[in-house]
């Protein structure tokens, strides 16, 4: 009543994140920022918490006040984090102060006991942990993890949810990329394996880019012979073979800017070279990182002006 059209989007999003939900499940409603120092020291909590919650019942939802401002406001929401435990569309704890994993469970256990939340046990037949779309939803916390550069963070996130969901081809993919940007290459290998094990899991197409960033980190070479092709580029910059093998040993490093320049001047100064190696190279990092990771969009914007001017 009175709305604005805006506004009146941003309820219903509300209400299919939180109330609809909660009519059923006692969600955690966690205001937060990406400014916010403290609230990127309790997401982890909270996730890891809701995660381990998920069969009983709990369901975690977060709000980004910058985005959705008119629910805040609604909420009275001062400082952030804050967080609310919501259930049947109503706000029934403030959660703001449990900052531990043992503080959080501690409440929780004690709205369990108190309320009529359906978990997953229960009846024969009833399902066990997780919706699809609360794993879809952990999934989504786990590539903005992986963007943000937490990759343990993100691994962990993944490697719930293959846990809960074996046959998530999305969540074995993440896991690989995220041990990968996290340097745990054998445990990157074996998840792989895993995944080679499962016919259905190998030929899913959301394996690709896993598949793609393991491929790329097994260039990685030490610091001293990085140095080395560094040297050998710069001093030889039309010398395409020195350049290709600087650009994967930098991108396997985790000199990804270095990585991006390098390919890009090579397109710049001949496109064909190696039948567009240079480009192929380019496509291949961007498949591992992820066509929606900020700085994927970014560099793909400079290809874009080194191609078509």
């Amino acid at each position: 009543m009175g709305l604005s059209i805006e506004e009146q989007k941003a309820v219903d999003r509300f209400r299919k994140a939180v109330v609809e939900p909660s009519q059923t499940k006692l969600v955690i409603l966690d205001f937060w920022a990406e400014w916010c120092g403290p609230c990127k020291a309790l997401t982890p909590v909270l996730e890891k918490v809701a995660g381990e919650y998920a069969d009983k019942g709990v369901v975690l939802a977060k709000i980004n006040v910058d985005e959705e401002q008119f629910i805040a406001a609604q909420f009275q929401v001062r400082s952030i984090p804050t967080v609310y435990a919501m259930f049947q569309g109503q706000p029934i704890a403030d959660l703001t102060n449990a900052r531990s994993e043992s503080q959080l469970k501690a409440i929780l256990d004690q709205l369990l006991a108190q309320l009529p939340v359906e978990g997953g046990a229960g009846e024969p037949g009833a399902p066990q942990g997780p919706s699809p779309e609360e794993l879809a939803q952990f999934a989504k916390m786990g590539e903005e993890a992986l963007s943000a550069g937490d990759a343990q963070r993100a691994a962990s996130i993944f490697a719930q949810i293959t846990e809960f969901a074996p046959e998530n081809a999305p969540a074995h993919a993440g896991l690989v990329r995220a041990l990968v940007q996290s340097g745990e290459l054998e445990q990157a290998r074996q998840v792989m394996e895993v995944i080679d094990s499962d016919p259905r899991l190998a030929a899913d197409a959301a394996i690709a880019p896993a598949r793609s960033a393991l491929e790329l980190a097994g260039e990685r070479v030490d610091d001293g012979e990085l140095a080395a092709l560094r040297a050998a580029a710069e001093a030889a910059p039309a010398d395409m073979d020195a350049q290709l093998v600087y650009a994967e040993a930098a991108f396997a490093a985790g000199e990804r800017d270095a990585a991006a320049d390098t390919l890009l001047a090579m397109i710049a100064a001949d496109r064909e070279w190696n039948e567009g190696a240079a480009r192929a190279k380019l496509l291949k990092i961007f498949e591992a990182t992820g066509l929606e990771d900020e700085w994927v969009v970014g560099v793909r914007r400079r290809l874009s002006r080194v191609l078509f001017g």
